[in-house]
C-alpha cells in the first residue's frame, strides 16, 4: 500500500496518542491518573445543554450555512465586541468544527509551498504539523534559557521574504505563560508594518490567574479588522470547558474569510447545527460559568505549585493561564520521550513529552482534572524519581516498591 509522502511527513498527535495507552490501561482497570488531559471535568454550562436540547427538539437537523448559522455569529460579534473593542461584520466571522480547524483553514488560505510561517517554542504541538500539512516551512524561535519568553529581536531576525505569519497562543499551551503587553504591542507593530499575518489563539484568554489582564492584538493598532494584518481565533472548548462541542471561529477580512469559507465547503461543509446551538447558548447565557471553571482551574493551579516545591530535580515556572505547566525534568532525564513513558509504565500517571512542544527535557502536566487528581499523581512522580520519597506506595489496591533507582 502507498501512503504519500506528505502523510509520511505528518507526526501523530502526542496527547491524542497517550490518550489512547491511558485508555487501555484502564479498559485493564489500571488505576491511571490523566496529567496530559487538555479539557477539564466541569459540565457544560445549562444554557448551552438547553440550547442543543431545543434544536434537537425541533428536529430540523439539516444542513447549515458554511460559515456559521446567523444567531451564532451574532453572539460571536458581540463577544468580539465586548471582548476587543472592535466592530465586526458577520463577513468577518467563520465558524468551524473546533479551533484547531479554524488554525488549518486559515494556514491553508495564506501559505503557498515553502512559505515561513513563525511559531514561538514553547508552541501548541500541533502547530508545526499543520504548516507542513499545507506545504509550509515552520521556523521555532526559541525562547531565552530558563524562561518560556522569546526576545522580538531573534523574531525579527527569523522573519525574511518567504515569512508569511507567525502564531502567538496567549495565554500559552503548554507552559501557562503570558506574553508582557510590550511583546505584543511590538509584534502587532512588526507585523502590521512589514505586512505579515499575526495569528492570535486566543482559545485560553478566559483562563487566567492572579487578577492578571491579557490585552488583545487589536488593542495595540489603530486599524479595524478589515485592513488589519491580524486574524483571531477563540472557540468555546477552554473557556466554557465544551471541547465535545467542537465549535470555534475565526475573525478576520472578508477576503480572507470567504477563502476560508471555500475551504471548508469543499471539506467538513457546515459544523454541526446542535453544537452550534449549544455555543450559541453558552456565548449568550450567564457569563457566571466562565468564572465558575476559571475559579477551580486556579485553585488546582495552586495545588499543582505546592505539590512540585518539594519535588528535588524539578524546577517549575508559575502559570499565568490555561490548565497547563510545564516543568523542567532536566534533573532527572534529558529525553522527555522516554521519561513519559516510564511514569506512564512504573507510576501509571500521563504526561506529554516537552519534546513535542520544543522543548525537550520538560513535561506538560495538566490541572485540569480532579484536586484528587493531582495531588496523587505529582505524589506518584515524586515515587517514581526522587530518591528520598518512600521506596513503597500503593496505587489503587495494590502496593508497588520502588526498584529501579
Amino acid at each position: 500500500m502507498r501512503i504519500s509522502r506528505l502523510a509520511r511527513s505528518i507526526d501523530p498527535s502526542p496527547t491524542l496518542k497517550l490518550n489512547d495507552a491511558a485508555r487501555m490501561l484502564r479498559a485493564r482497570g489500571e488505576p491511571v491518573i490523566h496529567l496530559g488531559i487538555g479539557e477539564p471535568k466541569n459540565k457544560a454550562p445549562i444554557a448551552a445543554i438547553l440550547g442543543a436540547a431545543a434544536k434537537l427538539s425541533e428536529g430540523n437537523i439539516k444542513y447549515a450555512p458554511t460559515d456559521g448559522i446567523p444567531a451564532l455569529k451574532k453572539a460571536i460579534i458581540r463577544y468580539t465586541e465586548e471582548n476587543y473593542a472592535r466592530e465586526v461584520k458577520p463577513e468577518n466571522v467563520i465558524v468551524s468544527n473546533g479551533a484547531k480547524q479554524s488554525i488549518f483553514n486559515i494556514l491553508y488560505s495564506i501559505v503557498d509551498p515553502k512559505d515561513e510561517v513563525i511559531i514561538l517554542a514553547p508552541y501548541w504541538v500541533s502547530y508545526p504539523q499543520m504548516i507542513k500539512m499545507v506545504r509550509g516551512v515552520p521556523i521555532v524561535v526559541h525562547p531565552e534559557e530558563g524562561t518560556f519568553y522569546p526576545r522580538i529581536e531573534d523574531i525579527k531576525q527569523a522573519a525574511g521574504s518567504s515569512t508569511r505569519a507567525i502564531i502567538v497562543n496567549n495565554p500559552n499551551n503548554p507552559s501557562g505563560a503570558v506574553y508582557a503587553e510590550s511583546f505584543i504591542a511590538e509584534l502587532v507593530d512588526f507585523c502590521e508594518t512589514k505586512g505579515i499575518y499575526l495569528i492570535m489563539d486566543d482559545i485560553y484568554q478566559k483562563l487566567i490567574f492572579d487578577g492578571i489582564i491579557v490585552r488583545p492584538g487589536y488593542d495595540f493598532t489603530s486599524k479595524e479588522v478589515e485592513n488589519s494584518h491580524i486574524i483571531v481565533i477563540n472557540g468555546v472548548s477552554k473557556m466554557f470547558g465544551m471541547t465535545g462541542i467542537r465549535i470555534g471561529w475565526v475573525i478576520a477580512n472578508q477576503e480572507l474569510v470567504e477563502r476560508m469559507k471555500s475551504i471548508q465547503g469543499q471539506t467538513t461543509s457546515c459544523p454541526s447545527v446542535v453544537s452550534q446551538a449549544a455555543a450559541e447558548g453558552a456565548l449568550t447565557g450567564p457569563k457566571s460559568a466562565i468564572e465558575s471553571l476559571r475559579l477551580t482551574i486556579e485553585n488546582n493551579c495552586n495545588v499543582m505549585l505546592q505539590e512540585l516545591g518539594s519535588f528535588k530535580g524539578v524546577k517549575v515556572t508559575p502559570p499565568q493561564g490555561t490548565f497547563y505547566c510545564l516543568p523542567d525534568f532536566r534533573g532527572h532525564s534529558s529525553d522527555s520521550v522516554k521519561l513519559a513513558e516510564f511514569l506512564l509504565e512504573k507510576a501509571l500517571v500521563v504526561t506529554v513529552p516537552g519534546k513535542a512542544f520544543g522543548m525537550e527535557g520538560y513535561l506538560r502536566l495538566s490541572f485540569a482534572g480532579s484536586v484528587k487528581d493531582v495531588i496523587e499523581g505529582v505524589e506518584r512522580l515524586k515515587w517514581a524519581l526522587d530518591s528520598t520519597s518512600p521506596r513503597e506506595i500503593y496505587i489503587g489496591n495494590q502496593k508497588r516498591v520502588r526498584d529501579w533507582l
